[in-house]
């Protein structure tokens, strides 16, 4: 392996051997299986006992890499079927491992995670912790500014779009719309129409890849305590005070979810604002800022974007479907419940839509 593989290469053959319990016995690193036209070569290809693996490598499971690396392995397999096809990262994420389950393709990692089947031999061990986390966050096709073309796109699954009009209804530059949708496509989440108009392929498989890189404490949230009796007491409350004093809101996570499932009761109200209000305005709402049995987040977003969609569900505005699904995660109590029943009944599209 070179470039990007070099640094993995020796600790990756050990956790291989290790995985399917067979020696290595011979690798080409050489380049040179190529594929068919388009498809340029596989990264290199393993001999152990009668087996034969094709295999890529990425740095990475994000969906930008492993889906061209599942359309090289499904081409190596249709030019040489004895070919097993074998896809490793350092960690396999949640999407990583859907996409690689539905195109067929086996996979392990360098954490000890791995899904093989091959015949008289099946490998299936999951559950170990990402032993490659890097500090920070790479840039990538969801961070706060990027995401407004997935959010859009989300939010009208049916409908085309072309670069114009992506920069025209999120507001970005043409340079960075441009960038984002040429990752989109090559990530296959949008195709392009014969007008060169783009439209999401699968909204599900997008959302998925969207709710596996949100990180919630990426904005900036203050935790304090506001004195009530219940979760929906909290929310009106908050609610009418805002509204009182024209401070847009939009309640997220948690307390959204109920205002669209009423499912799973909560304590918690999260609420995103556009800028802290005074702090007279929040004495008098009676907020105490303290972490230690907090009962209401106050967020500044990282990006207006999650406004967008916004809807008033009995009196309080209330985040979109798939932003408060998005936000659930990094909530507490029963958020995981909760943001099932809200895919459940809002985010399942129809083929069609996709």
């Amino acid at each position: 392996m070179i470039g990007e593989h070099r640094f993995y290469r020796d600790e990756f053959y050990r956790k291989l051997e290790e995985i399917i319990g067979i020696p290595i016995s011979a690798v080409n690193e050489e380049r040179h299986i190529r594929l068919q036209e388009g498809f340029g070569v596989i990264d290199f290809i393993v001999r152990a006992g009668e087996y034969t693996f094709a295999i890529e490598w990425k740095s990475s499971s994000s969906t930008d890499r492993i889906i061209p690396a599942i359309r090289h392995l499904q081409a190596a397999i249709s030019l040489k079927k004895y070919f097993i096809p074998l896809l490793g990262v350092p960690f396999m994420g949640e999407v990583g491992r859907k996409l690689c389950e539905e195109s067929h393709i086996n996979w392990f990692d360098l954490s000890g995670n791995a899904y093989i089947l091959a015949p008289g031999l099946r490998i299936q061990s999951e559950g170990k912790p990402n032993l490659f986390k890097r500090p920070g966050r790479p840039a990538n096709l969801f961070a706060p500014k990027s995401s407004r073309l997935t959010r859009h796109f989300l939010l009208n699954p049916g409908d085309s779009y072309t670069q114009s009009e992506l920069t025209k209804y999120t507001g970005l530059d043409k340079g960075l719309v441009s960038k984002i949708i040429r990752k989109l496509e090559e990530s296959q989440f949008v195709t392009r129409g014969e007008k060169g108009a783009f439209r999401v392929v699968d909204p599900t498989l997008l959302l998925d890849a969207w709710y596996e890189s949100n990180d919630f404490s990426r904005h900036r949230i203050i935790k304090g305590h506001i004195a009530a009796r219940s979760g929906e007491q909290l929310l009106n409350k908050i609610a009418r005070f805002f509204g009182e004093r024209d401070i847009e809101y939009l309640a997220t996570g948690l307390a959204s979810a109920w205002q669209h499932t009423h499912f799973a009761s909560f304590r918690l109200a999260s609420l995103y604002l556009h800028s802290l209000p005074a702090g007279s305005n929040l004495e008098e709402l009676g907020f105490v800022e303290e972490e230690v049995g907090a009962n209401t987040w106050l967020v500044i977003p990282n990006d207006p974007g999650v406004f967008d969609g916004s809807r008033e569900i009995d009196g309080i505005r209330c985040a979109s479907p798939i932003q408060t699904y998005l936000d659930l995660k990094g909530h507490p109590e029963r958020s995981k419940e909760a943001a099932e029943e809200l895919k459940k009944q809002y985010l399942r599209w129809n083929s069609d839509d996709g």
